[in-house]
């Protein structure tokens, strides 16, 4: 069943749309990007890359993604990754049929939107105060001036190490013949006067 696009849940100009899956009676849930079945694990990994889905009803064409989410919710518990504490649940539980019931989902939703920028905001704040702490910039940047020194030292240390970079094409491949024959008689020279003494 061909789901309509007016049901399509809207989406930013650059924001791709969002992922339709069906669940079929079978309990089955099928990625219609993809073509291929899916299980509830993919889609909390969709959720957690931030990827959007829907999921319909393949019989009916009904909007089921609350219950699928509410499913994945209840298996993640299942598995021991307690994230809703015991009291919540109850308070939650509690306000279904109430009068404040029309109100809960904007707080729960507003209240989720301020944690996620509040974590954002302090994650920023770590690597602003850990960049002003580091005297060395990012990572990544430590990492080339460490090869660089690196590559430096062995240049010391060996006569004939090369590095990572390409030879010159400049230098003729005689002069150097001619510098490893001149340090091999050097070494020569050398040899002879130990064995003198």
């Amino acid at each position: 069943m061909a789901v309509p696009v007016a049901t399509l849940p809207e989406t930013d100009a650059g924001e791709k749309p969002p992922v339709v899956v069906k669940k079929y009676a079978n309990r089955r849930l099928y990625n219609t990007e993809s073509s291929s079945y899916i299980t509830l694990d993919n889609l909390a990994d969709m959720v957690r890359q931030g990827r959007n889905f829907v999921v319909y009803d393949a019989k009916s064409g009904d909007d089921i993604t609350r219950g699928v989410l509410t499913q994945i919710i209840v298996e993640e518990e299942g598995k021991g990754q307690n994230l809703l504490p015991i009291n919540f649940l109850r308070q939650l539980i509690g306000l279904y049929g109430g009068s404040m019931q029309g109100l809960v989902p904007k707080y729960l939703e507003h209240a989720m939107t301020s944690f996620a920028q509040q974590q954002e905001q302090m994650r920023a704040a770590m690597q602003k105060t850990m960049g002003t702490l580091f005297p060395f910039g990012n990572i990544e940047e430590v990492g080339r001036q460490n090869m660089a020194m690196m590559e430096r030292a062995f240049s010391l240390f060996t006569p004939f190490y090369r590095g990572t970079e390409s030879a010159n094409p400049s230098t003729a491949p005689e002069t150097e013949i001619e510098a490893l024959r001149a340090e091999i008689e050097r070494l020569q020279r050398e040899l002879e006067a130990a064995r003198k003494q």
